[in-house]
């Protein structure tokens, strides 16, 4: 009848017409990501604002791809003389592979696809990378450089340099249009935590005697 109340409004309806705060502002940062992220994206093509420079941004991203770093630390792992350098060499080599497990990890668990003005030209490309989140060179830059930061005695302008490098990897990931500003911002996050981690669980000769007679 007419006098009678209208029925209620079924719970997932009366959410699209009343989203929460919080869902607001997820919809709102995920949309000026995407926004922020394509209009960085200046070097994702040979027609882009700056295409001219994507053979430079592309060489800066072979210098944070995990491949060259795996193969550097485990060659002077290998070469190495001096037990205090193997012990340093053995733990980036940890930390390296470390990050790869968690990037991965969670890169499974949020699945989010790669910008769709990405190119698919990345150096050694495997099943992986197909997802974006986060950046594992944003996460590489930030731990490797923490890692050289404390371990390696460099004067100032080497050490300014480190910083410097892992800060322009980490944006050459936007400008080549490989990844959306949250997913490199997260991946300089994860990074910087990951380096507590490898200092938590630091390998040495008295914790880890086994791998240290390998060498």
């Amino acid at each position: 009848s007419s006098g009678a109340a209208a029925a209620p409004l079924p719970e997932e309806d009366c959410m699209k017409l009343n989203p929460s705060f919080v869902g607001i502002a997820l919809s709102s940062l995920l949309a000026i990501d995407l926004w922020a992220s394509k209009r960085l994206g200046v070097c994702a093509g040979e027609g882009s604002a700056w295409g001219s420079a994507r053979p430079l941004m592309k060489v800066i991203e072979v210098s944070g791809h995990g491949i060259p770093w795996l193969l550097g630390t485990f060659y002077g792992l290998c070469q190495s003389d001096s037990s205090a350098a193997r012990e340093v060499l053995l733990n980036l080599l940890f930390a390296l592979l470390l990050d790869l497990v968690m990037v991965a990890v969670v890169k499974g668990i949020v699945k989010r696809p790669r910008p769709t003005h990405n190119k698919m030209d990345m150096f050694v490309t495997i099943s992986v990378d197909k997802y974006s989140f986060p950046s594992g060179h944003a996460t590489r830059a930030a731990l490797v450089c923490r890692f050289v930061l404390r371990h390696l005695v460099l004067a100032v302008p080497l050490r300014v340099l480190v910083v410097l490098w892992a800060l322009i990897v980490s944006i050459s990931r936007v400008m080549l249009g490989r990844h959306n500003m949250t997913a490199v911002l997260f991946g300089l996050l994860l990074g910087y935590a990951l380096y507590g981690v490898v200092e938590h669980c630091w390998l040495s000769p008295a914790t880890a005697p086994a791998l240290f007679a390998l060498w």
